[in-house]
């Protein structure tokens, strides 16, 4: 692959003494912040918290548009967020006739079929989130004071954050810390 003018992989920076592949992630890592600068949407998406110049960049190449997305679940299934539930009929028979089953619906965990890259990305601003001072830090402590585990916390708010990035990205607002705690109807 050429960037740059340059090939990449490990092969073209072996001759430059370089043992560990240490050169060739910083070359990656400028050449990726100098592609993103061409595009608007890196500035929008660096306005939320624990979403660096790196994040940013990375969102941008992995969704391309926001426009793929009509809702914030169609980003939360694409990113492995989304709830899968198991219902074995909704129906069955009682005495010969048809009965609405009252069993509750099985939650089987979140979905497997997932950009996995981009979950990590959301992943890993939700644990930076979740510990450095800021808007969606405090978000988190109201979700632990609530009695929610550390665990559900940081799905919760890697979902927000994906949330907030759509509609950042969509709209071309700035972010707001006052819209973290609305909640959609």
């Amino acid at each position: 692959m050429l960037l740059c003018g340059q090939p990449y992989g490990p092969a073209n920076h072996s001759s430059r003494g370089s043992p560990n592949g240490t050169a060739y992630v910083s070359q990656a890592r400028r050449d990726l912040l100098r592609e993103s600068h061409k595009h608007h949407a890196v500035k929008l998406l660096r306005q939320i918290p624990s979403i660096g110049p790196i994040r940013a960049a990375l969102l941008v190449a992995l969704l391309q548009t926001p426009h793929r997305f009509r809702t914030k679940r169609q980003l939360w299934a694409y990113s492995g967020f989304a709830i899968e539930t198991h219902d074995s009929g909704e129906y069955r028979y009682v005495r010969g006739k048809l009965q609405r089953n009252r069993e509750r619906i099985t939650v089987r965990g979140l979905n497997d079929n997932h950009n996995h890259d981009l979950k990590n990305l959301f992943k890993g601003a939700a644990l930076s989130a979740s510990t450095r001072p800021g808007p969606l830090y405090d978000f988190y402590g109201v979700l632990l004071e609530k009695g929610m585990r550390p665990t559900m916390a940081r799905l919760t708010l890697a979902r927000k954050i994906a949330a907030i990035t759509l509609t950042i990205w969509k709209k071309g607002a700035s972010f707001d810390a006052k819209q973290l705690h609305r909640q959609a109807a």
